[in-house]
């Protein structure tokens, strides 16, 4: 039995999935006869593809594990471009099924190749797949954080990690363990930090402005955590003082990854990202930002219960997304707030100027109040899903300006109030949800839908002066300063409308933002997460009490990551790119060369390049023998920075087979001139850390001239390598090789191989 493969314009064989199968059908570069021809002579593998797909900026792939296989290698590459390794711990086992997730991943088209490799590490032979080509949309960046500001985070604006990133993978096994280095004197001088927190910690003393991702894995509970430095919310992210840069992203990697038990305080942070996870059960506040902060990202998180507090409006845990103490350029987009009491305060009395905040396609599903209650602040709320919200939508107070723009309120109680007057005002005369000064509203192209008896919204046009919002009727109408709030005398400052205040962005029609935020790509996390509800509007649309049973199902979530497939428990710490992606971004172009002459130009990454981060090769290509070290310096590549090493000793060997001419690439620590011997001749760099050297089809070893630090390896073919014939043997006798430049000890079964620097097709 045999399976179509998918036909490439490049020459190779290689597995595919029924929906690829179905394209080379269609496929105009291929005649009938020859995909017959295909269809009776590709072999059949039993690594199966079941689900690809992308999302922001990452894409991921599940497969069916193979006997005998004791782990896989994930490759990811751009339609068109070279493969490259990812780390370890982003290739999982959930026990039926195994799935890998690639991160900082520019917008385009990708691939991924998942290949099964035995307990030696070598690959199995035939028990390789790759998968139909998936796309990868760009993060919505549109919002204050990013205004003025370039790369919020430890990622660069078009997706990519920033150059010299650090990255820490966090499981719950290693949220104690992971160590990195940190800076802590104005020298430079770093000292090894071990456990998250620590880590996160280390940072705050200022010195230290390296980008750092966080990627967590799994469900990090409570208890696995080394410590936490907020007494009040768990992990605490702080600057040595007021807005302090520091270049953090934590993220969460597919669609599981969960922390639980406790919450994140940011303080004195500038350039910092919270994405694709999931809060539940947090000590207080889910995430509080609370003082000082500026230009960070909140996004696709999900927001659930807090642990019960003990005053009588915090059976849902305190706050969900908190933003006072004069913070300020805030963004908090995609995110899904699951039936939350008080989803958001924004602002307190501390706030020194309008400060800025935006609030864009988040998913307020059955929340209850607070989508968000402002003061003081100038906010921008577009482009939300208010979905069953039974208190009340948005609430301006203390002279705040807020622009309500393009939302869908679905059977909202009260979509906006100003305090103190209007829809606010109860029976009694006294605020609903505030006593204090009123602030202002701005209101364009909302949808109400689905409104319910108790609906109630006053515009400026059915009452002048106890209005909630001023109903503009086109996006760029400025609100005259005869319209003030009945309490403090507010008038709205019109930001919105001022270029010098106001960011780029294009509001999608309110009529289309139930189908954006509960899509593929919308609010929450990847895949909208691996906890699945349905709530019952019939009942939940007007009940702000505990859910019992959604609150039930939250308390026994249990985890089905079963750990990773390579079997390690150190997360630790990485200094590269995982998805092949050139960082180009940030201030660091690497380090000094030791001339000044130019250095040579690297090849891009592809099957051969090979790196050591861990203390192990990246690429089980070569063969290697020899030690490890990651404290001998650092090399950068393409904008990636190593830090691990191969030592080049009296005993080390690397040695490899090509099938056809290729180059060869070393690149050494920085400020270095090394020396190699390869095949036994003595190679000598020119003015700077990198040795290059054509090579002829066959075996080649590297092995010690001089005791030198070798940070990465790459080989990459010579200009029509595969029709020129080597100067070895006659065709008839020459090694033939597999495409991935395995040389085989037999004649092949039928496929397309390499012999003598030819191609052969064995029928």
């Amino acid at each position: 039995m045999y399976l179509i493969p998918k036909i490439s314009p490049y020459i190779c064989t290689r597995h595919i999935d029924k929906t690829e199968s179905t394209k080379i059908m269609t496929n105009k570069r291929l005649s009938l006869l020859t995909a017959l021809c295909l269809l009776l002579t590709a072999p059949l593998y039993a690594l199966t593809i079941n689900e690809t797909g992308g999302w922001f900026e990452s894409g991921y792939v599940t497969w069916t594990p193979v006997e005998g296989a004791s782990s896989y290698q994930v490759y990811c590459a751009p339609e068109g471009g070279s493969y490259t390794l990812l780390d370890a711990p982003l290739v999982r086992n959930y026990g039926t099924y195994g799935r890998a997730d690639a991160v900082g991943l520019t917008a385009d088209e990708y691939r991924f190749k998942v290949v099964a490799v035995d307990a030696d590490g070598q690959p199995i032979e035939g028990e390789t797949a790759e998968t139909a080509p998936f796309t990868v949309r760009a993060h919505d960046r549109a919002g204050f954080a990013h205004l003025n500001h370039q790369g919020v985070g430890a990622y660069n604006d078009d997706g990519s990690l920033k150059s010299g990133a650090k990255v820490l993978y966090i499981t719950a096994a290693t949220a104690k363990t992971v160590t990195c280095d940190i800076a802590t004197k104005s020298n430079g001088t770093k000292q090894t930090f071990t456990g998250l927190q620590a880590i996160i910690d280390a940072k705050q003393k200022g010195y230290d402005l390296t980008p750092l991702a966080i990627r967590l894995i799994g469900t990090i509970e409570a208890t696995d955590m080394d410590k936490f430095s907020s007494s009040a919310e768990g992990l605490q992210i702080k600057g040595k003082n007021a807005a302090a840069e520091m270049n953090i992203t934590l993220e969460g990697i597919g669609n599981d990854a969960t922390i639980r038990g406790f919450g994140i305080l940011m303080r004195n942070c500038k350039s910092v990202e919270l994405r694709n996870f999931a809060i539940m059960l947090c000590m207080d506040d889910c995430v509080s930002i609370d003082s000082d902060n500026s230009n960070c990202w909140v996004h696709n998180i999900d927001f659930f219960y807090g642990q019960t507090g003990g005053d009588s409006d915090q059976a849902k845990g305190d706050g969900s997304l908190d933003c006072k103490g004069d913070s300020k350029y805030m963004t908090f987009s995609y995110n899904h707030f699951w039936d939350c009491g008080k989803m958001a305060l924004c602002g307190m009395t501390s706030e020194s100027g309008e400060n800025f905040i935006s609030y864009h396609h988040n998913w307020f599903d059955h929340s209850d109040s607070r989508h968000p209650r402002v003061r003081t602040m100038t906010v921008h709320v577009y482009n939300n899903y208010f979905d069953g919200v039974s208190k009340y939508g948005v609430g301006a107070t203390s002279g705040s300006n807020v622009f309500v723009e393009s939302n869908y309120f679905r059977n909202t109680n009260k979509p906006m109030l100003i305090s103190l007057q209007g829809s606010d005002l109860g029976s009694d005369g006294k605020g609903t949800f505030s006593g204090e000064d009123g602030g202002m509203i701005k209101a364009f192209g909302n949808v109400y839908a689905e409104q319910s008896a108790n609906f109630r919204l006053v515009t400026h046009k059915q009452s002048a002066t106890a209005f909630d919002c001023y109903e503009a009727d086109s996006r760029d109408e400025q609100v005259p300063a005869t319209y003030k709030t009945l309490v403090g005398g507010t008038t709205y400052n019109n930001f919105d409308t001022d270029p010098t205040k106001m960011y780029a962005y294009t509001a999608d029609p309110a009529t289309d933002i139930p189908t954006i935020v509960c899509g593929q790509y919308g609010a929450g996390r990847m895949q909208q997460g691996d906890f699945q509800w349905t709530f019952d509007n019939s009942v939940d649309d007007t009940d702000y009490e505990v859910n019992t049973a959604l609150k039930a199902a939250i308390t026994a979530y249990a985890p089905t990551l079963v750990g990773l497939f390579d079997g390690s428990t150190s997360g630790g710490e990485d200094d590269n790119d995982d998805t092949g992606n050139d960082n180009t971004g940030g201030d660091n172009t690497g380090g000094d060369t030791g001339s000044d002459d130019e250095p040579p130009t690297l090849p891009a990454d592809g099957d051969y390049a090979c790196h050591f981060t861990g203390k192990k090769p990246s690429n089980s290509f070569y063969t290697i023998t020899g030690n490890y070290s990651n404290s001998k310096g650092q090399a950068t590549v393409g904008g990636t920075t190593y830090t691990d090493c191969l030592k080049i000793e009296s005993k080390t060997s690397i040695t490899f087979t090509i099938a056809q001419p290729m180059t060869l690439t070393l690149v050494f620590a920085e400020g270095t001139v090394p020396d190699i011997k390869i095949d036994g001749e003595k190679l000598t760099a020119t003015g700077s850390n990198i040795i290059t050297c054509p090579l002829e089809a066959g075996t080649h070893e590297i092995t010690k001239a001089s005791t030198f630090n070798l940070f990465y390896i790459n080989l990459t073919p010579v200009a029509d390598a595969i029709s020129r014939p080597t100067l070895s043997a006659p065709i008839a006798d020459a090694p033939i090789y597999d495409l991935t430049g395995r040389r085989l000890n037999s004649v092949p079964q039928k496929g397309i191989y390499l012999q003598g620097g030819k191609k052969r097709v064995v029928k």
